[in-house]
C-alpha cells in the first residue's frame, strides 16, 4: 500500500530533523527561524515581547529573546525544546525566575545569558543539574547567600565576573561592590549550609579552648602549691625538759 503524500512529507521531516518535528505554530511578529553555523536558530530580539513566546520550533538549538520586556520566566517555559544549547535572555526586565524555569534543559543547555535585567536574587534550584556557562552581570544583586550558592552551581562566562555588583537593595556597606571580591573576604551564608558548618567549628574551638585554659590554670595552681610546700621550713620536734626526779632515778639505777 502506498503512503499518502501527507504521511510521506511527515516522514521526511522527521528524518531531516533527527526525530523531532518542528512546532507547527506560527512565530510571533518580529521572530524568525534561521540556520546559523548549521544549527537551527530562533531569533526574537527586540520583538516587544512581554512573555516567552509560543511557536518556537522544538528542534531549536539557539534561542534569542534578548531586548524585550520579559518580566519573569515561569516553570517549564522551555521544556519543549529538547535540544536547546544556547539561551539569550539579556536586556529584559526579568525580576523573577521560577525554580523550575530551565526544567528539561539539564542535558543540553550550555550557554545562558541573564545580563542587564532586574534580578536581585535567583533560586539556586533553577540551576541545579545544569552544566552551563552563565552571564549574570549588570543586575541589581542583593549579594546574599543565595547568589553565593548559585555561583557554586554554574560557571561564569569569561570576563563577566566583574559585572556582578551589589545593587541598592543590598546591605548599605555592600552597595556598589563586586560580589566576587566580596565573597572572598566575607562569609554570606552564616545561617546556610556552609555557615552552619563554620558556626559548629567555631563553637567546638571555643569549647576546646575553654577546657585548655581550665587545665592550664589547674596545672599552674598545682605547681605553685607544691613549690610553697617545698620552700616551707621543716618543723623541729620539741625536746621535752628532763625533770630532776627523773634524773635522780636514772642515777640510782646506774
Amino acid at each position: 500500500m502506498f503512503l499518502s503524500a501527507a504521511h510521506l512529507l511527515s516522514l521526511l521531516l522527521v528524518i531531516h530533523t533527527g526525530g523531532s518535528v518542528p512546532s507547527p505554530q506560527t512565530p510571533p511578529q518580529g521572530c524568525y527561524v534561521a540556520e546559523e553555523a548549521g544549527e537551527r536558530t530562533f531569533r526574537c530580539s527586540q520583538a516587544g515581547l512581554s512573555s516567552v513566546p509560543t511557536g518556537i520550533p522544538n528542534d531549536t538549538r539557539k534561542l534569542y529573546l534578548d531586548a524585550n520586556q520579559l518580566a519573569s520566566v515561569p516553570a517549564g517555559a522551555f521544556q519543549h525544546l529538547p535540544v536547546l544549547e544556547e539561551l539569550d535572555l539579556s536586556h529584559n526586565a526579568l525580576a523573577h525566575l521560577s525554580g523550575a524555569a530551565f526544567q528539561g534543559l539539564a542535558g543540553t543547555l550550555r550557554h545562558l545569558d541573564l545580563s542587564a535585567n532586574q534580578l536581585a536574587s535567583v533560586p539556586v534550584e533553577a540551576f541545579v543539574g545544569l552544566q552551563i556557562q552563565v552571564n549574570l552581570s549588570a543586575n541589581p544583586w542583593l549579594c546574599d547567600c543565595a547568589l553565593q550558592e548559585v555561583l557554586q552551581q554554574v560557571r561564569l562566562a569569561p570576563g563577566t565576573g566583574t559585572g556582578i555588583v551589589c545593587g541598592p537593595g543590598a546591605r548599605p556597606d555592600l552597595v556598589g561592590q563586586e560580589f566576587l571580591l566580596l565573597a572572598r573576604e566575607e562569609e554570606l551564608c552564616g545561617t546556610g549550609r556552609g555557615g552552619a558548618r563554620r558556626n559548629t567549628d567555631v563553637a567546638l574551638l571555643v569549647t576546646m579552648g575553654g577546657w585548655l585554659i581550665l587545665v592550664t590554670a589547674y596545672l599552674i595552681h598545682y605547681v605553685w602549691q607544691n613549690r610553697d610546700e617545698t620552700q616551707r621550713p621543716l618543723k623541729r620536734t620539741p625536746v621535752l625538759p628532763v625533770r630532776s626526779e627523773d634524773s635522780s632515778t636514772l642515777s640510782t639505777m646506774v
